[in-house]
């Protein structure tokens, strides 16, 4: 008898797992889950429901919360431990420092990228800092517009992070599909501004962020739920009807639970009242921007009679990517608004960025032969599932 009630307790508790799964299934808003027809009568109708700032800031606090407890960020380690930095391959270019850095994100667990700098700083003045985010592509950290943007920065007179997604580049701890990716790349990037602020050669008071197509979500996410982001620019992806294709975008329920719908240009508007550059083309789910979602953040942004600090900048005969002129509309904005001196780039019917010298790959990489991976790192998404032991 007390072996049937162990069996049947051992189904129940299958069955409430298959249920959660099934639940937690039906709250993901993913691709394009919306019609464009459907996702601007949707905008129509929440830009109908609030009038007030307190209106608007009630809702944002349902959303934030929505984003948090959607992809269990609230369970994750407090980010006290130490970064354990790797530093190194110091090279000094034209008006910029390129270095290659590892960080721990926590124990065992490495955030992997590219540290650019100025290669002359101001006397007793810091730096502003920013995030350099990567989409899903074929060259990301090592590609071009990657190591052009983040040198331009620096050469503007920033401290710049460009890291990896997990599964790219040298973060090969685990997949990229693996089914948290979404709360471990929105960590890591918190605790990538946890080290920049560490840094005494950086102004805490001034950290950005800008990334591509799923750079561009978590770009919108962090600086949604990070106040510590002061300026953001999300390229070609902020969009009504699109919610991103994959689990590191949209594979939690962010956008949807049993009391409330929302979409990214509500977490996009999350940033109000700092500024806002949404970057937009013709050949992408961005389409629509100028018409359907910029207007929607400039209502936001009205109520806190901010309308000066979002722009966007629609090139609607480019596609999808972070090309020369979607780099040269972060340029002047940052440059504005986190102090940096444009200035500082050659100019001439358009910014030259000929100054940037593209490294390779092997250049750029972290762990290699020399600098191998520690010996203590975690292998595997099921070691690291088990040690971050999400409910």
């Amino acid at each position: 008898m007390d072996k049937r009630i162990g069996i049947l307790l051992w189904i129940g508790v299958i069955f409430l797992h298959i249920n959660t799964l099934f639940a937690q299934e039906n709250m993901l808003s993913q691709g394009a889950y919306w019609t464009e027809d459907e996702a601007n009568i949707q905008m129509k109708k929440w830009a109908s429901e609030w009038t007030t700032r307190q209106d608007w800031e009630n809702r944002s606090e349902v959303i934030r919360q929505g984003i948090i407890s959607g992809m269990k960020l609230d369970q994750m380690p407090k980010r006290d431990t130490p970064f354990n930095t790797i530093i190194h391959s110091t090279r000094e270019m034209d008006g910029y420092i390129v270095e290659n850095i590892a960080i721990e994100s926590f124990p065992g667990f490495f955030i992997t990228g590219n540290l650019y700098r100025p290669s002359s700083e101001a006397p007793f003045q810091k730096s502003p800092g920013i995030l350099s985010v990567h989409g899903h592509g074929t060259d990301l950290r090592f590609g071009e517009s990657v190591q052009k943007r983040s040198a331009a920065f620096a050469r503007m007179g920033a401290v710049v992070f460009a890291y990896d997604m997990i599964g790219y580049g040298d973060s090969k701890q685990v997949d990229h599909k693996i089914p948290i990716a979404l709360t471990i790349q929105t960590y890591n990037s918190q605790r990538v501004i946890d080290y920049l602020i560490s840094r005494p050669d950086v102004d805490p008071d001034r950290i950005g962020v800008t990334g591509e197509s799923g750079g561009g979500t978590q770009t919108i996410l962090i600086t949604a739920l990070d106040p510590r982001i002061k300026v953001s620019a999300p390229v070609v992806m902020v969009s009504a009807y699109f919610f991103g294709g994959c689990e590191c975008e949209s594979g939690m329920p962010i956008h949807k639970s049993p009391n409330h719908q929302t979409n990214n240009v509500e977490i996009a508007a999350l940033a109000a009242p700092r500024p806002l550059l949404l970057v937009s083309d013709g050949g992408d789910w961005t389409k629509n921007t100028p018409r359907i979602e910029f207007p929607y953040v400039q209502k936001v942004y009205a109520t806190y009679g901010a309308e000066s600090r979002t722009d966007n900048v629609h090139l609607p005969g480019e596609r999808h990517d972070y090309g020369k002129n979607k780099r040269a509309a972060v340029y002047n904005f940052f440059g504005h608004y986190l102090g940096l001196n444009a200035g500082r780039l050659p100019y001439q019917d358009g910014f030259d960025e000929s100054f940037v010298t593209l490294l390779s790959a092997d250049e750029l990489r972290v762990f290699n032969e020399k600098n191998p991976v520690p010996s203590y790192a975690m292998k595997g998404a099921e070691s690291v599932m088990k040690y971050l032991d999400l409910k």
